[in-house]
């Protein structure tokens, strides 16, 4: 493991609240990954990031694809989105950032940061597009792929922006994968998300439709259960802003319950939310067979060794979830249609050939999914290195 190419800390003369980047390597002189704000977020989480970052651009390498991927990114501040002073720090941060996102690091929306506030902070501090870094890599023009990707962020999904639901629905569709490729049912098997955000709350509309139970729900406020099965939509309709179930709103059978998420009984368990959520210290409450990473770190290397082997598959966060990073390449550079029924042909594959390929790399057990990935995804770097953009 080599260390990062750049690390940049931040602090905000008006707040103190401290902002990171870690470049963790650059492609091309170009690399990508989302900014968070959370209250708590350190160095150490950021680099995790973008370490992952780097492998989940390298896995969705297509030599076929005018999209060349980049090295992996993360940026971070460690601030409460909920508070009011939170909108300037996030400004500041990205004027601090500027000669960065200007030249070398690509961003967009991450835990705690919309993509249109972000997009309209970016703008007072002159920033033109927050992927500006990618920009000149686009074979036929700036122009042409901003537009491609402004008509696919105003594709609907039932109401819903595409942009919006895609990772989600690659989470899903990881999951689905993993289940048909180890012979186990997809429809009625059971599974309980963590997180009930635009990560959370799409994964498990698409979990649904796919004809999965799922049978929990996890929020800030705890755990809302039906063995039966949750209403998916009708917890969507009634969610409020910060991706909160509302009690109020429940049907008769949907009832919170005391025990945590982790020990609800299911199939799957989906992360969707914090980082480290699955530790060395907890990681024994979890009953499922799979647990699926829609959050980037959730599972901690202890803790995913420890489900691996007592033969709980854990699908790692570079797999499952990078179906919403890849969407935003493959439209900009015209690898893809900017609508809904491209994007969910080529995620689809594209996930179905990574969860494969992990548990395959992982059968015999002398390996995890994640180093059976994480192996083809440095296999993937290794060829990227030498390659020219076009």
């Amino acid at each position: 493991m080599t260390d990062p190419y750049l690390q940049v800390i931040w602090t905000d003369p008006e707040t103190t609240a401290r902002g990171y980047l870690v470049i963790d390597r650059l492609l091309g002189g170009a690399s990508s990954g989302g900014l968070r704000m959370r209250g708590g977020c350190t160095l150490a989480e950021v680099a995790d990031l973008a370490r992952t970052m780097s492998l989940k651009e390298a896995l969705n390498y297509r030599p076929s694809d005018r999209y060349v991927p980049y090295g992996g990114a993360k940026g971070g501040i460690d601030f409460d989105p909920r508070r009011p002073e939170a909108r300037g720090v996030l400004t500041r941060y990205l004027g601090a950032m500027k000669p960065y996102i200007d030249t070398c690091w690509a961003t967009g929306e991450d835990l705690g940061v919309q993509q249109r506030l972000l997009d309209e902070a970016a703008a007072e501090v002159g920033i033109a597009s927050t992927v500006q870094a990618a920009l000149s890599h686009v074979p036929d023009g700036p122009e042409a792929g901003l537009a491609r990707l402004d008509a696919g962020f105003a594709a609907q999904v039932g109401g819903i922006s595409l942009a919006d639901l895609i990772g989600g629905y690659g989470v899903a569709r990881a999951t689905v994968a993993a289940l048909e490729h180890r012979g186990d049912r997809v429809r009625g098997a059971t599974a309980a998300v963590q997180g009930f955000g635009t990560m959370g709350g799409a994964l498990a509309r698409y979990l649904a439709e796919a004809g999965l139970r799922v049978v929990a729900v996890a929020d800030q406020h705890g755990v809302v259960a039906n063995p039966a099965g949750l209403d998916v939509e009708h917890l969507l309709a009634h969610r409020t802003a910060d991706g909160l179930v509302d009690r109020a709103r429940l049907r008769p059978d949907d009832r919170p319950v005391e025990s945590d998420w982790l020990s609800v009984p299911c199939d799957v368990l989906v992360t969707a939310a914090i980082p480290y959520a699955i530790d060395e210290d907890n990681h024994h409450r979890v009953g499922a067979r799979y647990v699926v990473e829609g959050a980037n770190i959730s599972v901690t290397p202890g803790a995913e060794r420890a489900l691996s082997a007592r033969g709980t598959a854990v699908i790692p966060d570079f797999v499952a979830n990078s179906a919403g990073n890849a969407w935003w390449w493959w439209t900009l550079f015209g690898d893809i249609e900017p609508t809904a029924a491209s994007a969910h042909a080529r995620v689809s594959a594209v996930m179905e050939d990574l969860v494969v390929s992990a548990l395959d790399g992982a059968a015999d057990g002398s390996t995890t999914p994640r180093e059976a990935a994480t192996a083809r995804a440095e296999s993937c770097l290794a060829l990227l290195k030498d390659r020219p953009r076009g």
